[in-house]
Formats: C-alpha cells, structure tokens, sequence
C-alpha cells in the first residue's frame, strides 16, 4: 500500500490526465453507489455504470481540459485571479458540467425525453453552485438569501482552495474528491430527488422516522 501511494504522485506528475481522469471517475462512481446504498434496496450497478461511462467520456476530460483552459489564460494565484477563475468556473464551467450530467444520464437511461431532467432539475441545482459567488461579489442581503431554494455554499470553497493551494497536475483528482459527496446529491437528485437540498433533507429525515418506527424501544 505505501508504494502505490508513492507510485500515484509520480504518476500524476508523468501521466497526468489518464491518472486524474481514472481517480475522478472512482470517486464520481463512488458517490451514485453511495446514494444508492442511502436510498436503500439493491445495488443497481447497471446505473453505477452509467454514471462511471459519462464520468470518463465526459466530466472528468471536460474537467481535465477545463481547469488548464483557466490556468493557462488566468496564471497565478493571487486572489484576484482566484477569484475570477472561481467565477468563470461557476458561470461556464458549472452550467456545462451539470447540463452533460443530466442530458447524459437520460441519454444512457433511454428515455423518451432525454431534455425533462434537465428542464426540471437544472436550475434548482444549479444554484446549489453559484448561490456563493453571488455573496461573494454583492451584499449580503436578507433578501438574497430568501430568494433561492438550495443554500449549498459549496462549490467556490471548493474551488477557491483549488486554485489558490493545489498544482496543476492534481487539480482534476482534487475536484473528483470534492465531488465525491456532490455526486451522491447530484446521482440522487438524477434518481429521486427535484435537484434541491430540501428533496435530499425530507428523504434522510423519513429514513431515519422508518428506522425509529421500527425500533421504537431503542
């Protein structure tokens, strides 16, 4: 084990994309099997390899390409670059990423409107996204804050601590991991959920009253 943890800097730095590619598509994987496991039932690994298929088709190159664009047309890290990279992730980057996961995922699924998830779920989760950068370039209005649904203040962090702290060559990796946990919000949204953070919430919130439903004593 310590020389595989040896061997995977040497080969991010030599192999760069193959090696963030494989690393972001696990963990992206690892989050629709964790939703999965979550919502309860069987495992449906036919759905886990839809989500894997268009993690490595699409979403980590994308990614991988993506975060060089940045870095090669806004070099540096001071905080005003940061910044801007953050903002030009969550108004381009974002918007792409998200519209190929649920148009793909539909696409893989077979469904006769390959358009509705999108239709119906982008918007809610893609304020999850931008809903920081907002606060981060305006006041912090109380009416901002009751304008939008989902107060995920997740992705700019995320990003933030990307750009400004990671090299380049793990950077692609280091947003798999960070998604690890928006993949089990986003799989489950794609699955059961209306792209909100209430829809995730009221579905723990009833796994957890059946669980102490069943077991009244404990």
């Amino acid at each position: 084990m310590a020389g595989w943890w040896r061997a995977l800097p040497r080969a991010a730095q030599r192999y760069p994309w193959p090696t963030n590619v494989l690393l972001y598509a696990g963990l992206f994987s690892a989050g629709d099997a964790l939703q999965q496991r979550l919502r309860g039932g069987p495992a449906d690994w036919r759905q886990t390899r839809r989500v894997a298929t268009l993690a490595v088709t699409f979403h980590a190159n994308f990614n991988y390409v993506w975060l060089r664009l940045l870095e090669r047309a806004l070099p540096g890290r001071a905080p005003r670059v940061v910044l801007t990279k953050v903002l030009c992730d969550q108004l381009f980057g974002g918007p792409i990423a998200l519209s190929a996961f649920y148009v793909g995922m539909s696409i893989l699924q077979e469904k006769d409107d390959v358009l509705l998830d999108l239709k119906q779920k982008f918007w809610n989760t893609y304020k999850s996204q931008c809903f920081q950068v907002c606060l981060l370039l305006s006041p912090c209005e109380k009416n901002l804050l009751n304008a939008t649904e989902t107060g995920l203040m997740y992705w700019p962090f995320v990003q933030l601590t990307n750009f400004g702290l990671v090299p380049v060559h793990w950077r692609t990796a280091y947003t798999g991991l960070c998604g690890f946990l928006w993949a089990t919000f986003l799989c489950f949204s794609q699955q059961s959920g209306d792209g909100t953070l209430q829809s995730a919430f009221a579905f723990l919130h009833r796994k957890e009253a059946d669980v102490g439903g069943r077991h009244p004593g404990k």
